[in-house]
């Protein structure tokens, strides 16, 4: 039985959609039902490149701000309106041209009917809007004519359900989590996503460049904090532009006689017997990519992104806090592109040496009162990579030493130490998990002007009410009843008696 690759299936009712969607938005003609912050699409430069989905990113970042601000960060409204819903809709399609761009084939769209018929072992849920629909982005064995297919344990379905990650990076947080459907944590943003389903090719090559960059910047390193030269100012090249510039600008593949394809059967492989193979040289199909791991918990990136976006005013320890920064930022940009567990990033002595003295600059900064130090040095602490587990050896006491600047942050009224600290006893990290204690903190945040927990106070809030609410109406219709019951009786009391 044959095999057939993704371009050879026919197209899906739900392709031709997403083929208007793309063609309507590039003449500029107006999507069915309207899409929302439309100008902003079209600012995004979207040319299928992988630094597009970044723009995209921070684009939903901003719309998640925006809806935090003006106090609508309500997930049921957004998705009942279809200006809204289309905008995230597209952004999927779009999502789903580049990977599959990446893997030089033609995406193929499958809503939940397709989906339920060709892959039933996915617990699909019916009105779950992130997992509407998938697209198959890379070539696939099927059977009887592409209607169902195969799928066991050694081979993977090449789905991409790419609602998911647009969802997560724009309700996504402590107490909204998302589930992946094919297992394994949500993306937190389109190009992390896409970027964990690329080809093994395209990924090593992006982990070359890393490491050619930073083997570069070597002495940027050291001399920000030794020598203090002025390079430390110096940007370090984006990644993902060494990624989108590898990737598109690669010469053009010659094709070949390839040697007749395996048929994929649940659990053999075999070759048609009218068929002999031939020693032909082919190119090995690309294996599967491997799941890429965020380095550092989200928690902590958070924290790192509010300590860039929340200014509080800071009246010591300044100076010592920014050369501090200057270097441990570095390690961060450097270890977020590794796409592996921190512990397994490994650096030079004198690398290390660097570090060490840029978290001494830290705690100084820190112990002078400096908010945003003590919660930049606490996330190190509880990370097991500060000052504590070097001196003691003990990782108890080194995130003991984490909760207590932390909690020292959070009683000088810093809502991002708040925050943080509602986030850890809601998810026990450093702390013994306490739900009630967490939200104290969040509403101690809310109180001091921080925008998101203000926000989930506020829907707590409203929860809070409907419950009351329906409690109070099941109490009323209870006695509704007694009192129409108490009428029945009197009246055939009544009509006894007379």
């Amino acid at each position: 039985m044959p095999v057939m690759s993704a371009t050879s299936l026919p197209k899906t009712p739900l392709d031709y959609v997403a083929e208007g969607y793309w063609q309507d938005f590039l003449t500029n003609r107006p999507i069915a039902g309207g899409i929302a912050y439309e100008a902003a699409l079209h600012n995004c430069q979207l040319d299928k490149s992988l630094l597009s989905l970044q723009r995209l990113d921070t684009l939903i970042l901003q719309m998640r701000r925006d809806m935090i601000k003006a106090n609508i960060w309500h997930e049921d409204k957004l998705l009942a309106d279809e200006r809204y819903r289309n905008l995230l809709i597209f952004l999927a399609f779009y999502a789903g041209q580049v990977l599959a761009k990446q893997w030089q084939n033609m995406p193929h769209w499958y809503g939940q009917f397709e989906l339920r018929a060709r892959y039933p072992e996915l617990p699909l849920i019916t009105d779950d809007f992130y997992r509407h629909m998938a697209v198959l982005y890379k070539a696939a064995a099927t059977q009887n004519e592409g209607i169902k297919a195969e799928v066991s344990d050694k081979v993977a379905v090449p789905l991409f359900f790419a609602l998911e990650p647009i969802g997560m990076r724009l309700f996504g947080h402590i107490d909204r989590q998302f589930q992946a459907l094919q297992g394994g944590q949500v993306a937190s943003g389109l190009y992390q996503a896409v970027s964990a389903l690329l080809p093994n090719f395209t990924s090593n090559k992006a982990n070359n460049n890393v490491n050619t960059e930073f083997s570069a910047n070597n002495s940027l390193i050291d001399d920000t904090l030794i020598n203090k030269s002025p390079r430390a100012s110096q940007p370090i090249v984006n990644t993902a532009q060494q990624i989108s510039v590898a990737s598109t600008s690669s010469s053009p593949v010659s094709i070949t006689k390839v040697a007749p394809t395996p048929i994929l059967t649940k659990n053999l492989i075999t070759v048609p017997d009218n068929i002999q193979p031939t020693p032909i040289q082919t190119q090995p199909a690309p294996p599967k990519p491997a799941i890429q791991i965020a380095p550092t918990p989200e928690i902590f990136t958070q924290l790192l992104t509010e300590l860039d976006e929340i200014e509080l005013v800071q009246t010591a320890g300044n100076e010592d806090y920014r050369q501090a920064r200057k270097i441990l930022d570095q390690f961060e940009r450097h270890i977020a592109k590794q796409h592996k567990a921190r512990a397994q990033v490994m650096f030079s002595h004198k690398h290390q040496a660097s570090r060490e003295q840029a978290l001494v600059l830290l705690n100084k900064s820190a112990m002078a009162g400096n908010t945003a130090a003590m919660l930049r040095l606490a996330m190190y602490e509880l990370l097991g990579e500060g000052l504590s587990i070097n001196n003691l050896e003990d990782k108890a006491a080194s995130k003991e030493a984490g909760v207590d600047w932390v909690k020292q942050a959070a009683s000088t009224k810093d809502s991002r130490a708040q925050r943080l600290l509602s986030k850890m006893y809601y998810q026990g990290v450093g702390v013994t998990q306490d739900i009630e204690t967490g939200k104290q903190w969040l509403e101690q945040a809310a109180k001091n002007g921080h925008l998101e927990a203000e926000s989930l106070v506020a829907q707590w809030q409203q929860a809070q009410m409907l419950i009351t609410t329906r409690e109070q109406e099941e109490h009323s219709f209870k006695r509704y009843q007694l009192l129409i019951a108490a009428v029945i009786v009197a009246a055939v009391l009544l009509i006894i008696f007379v």
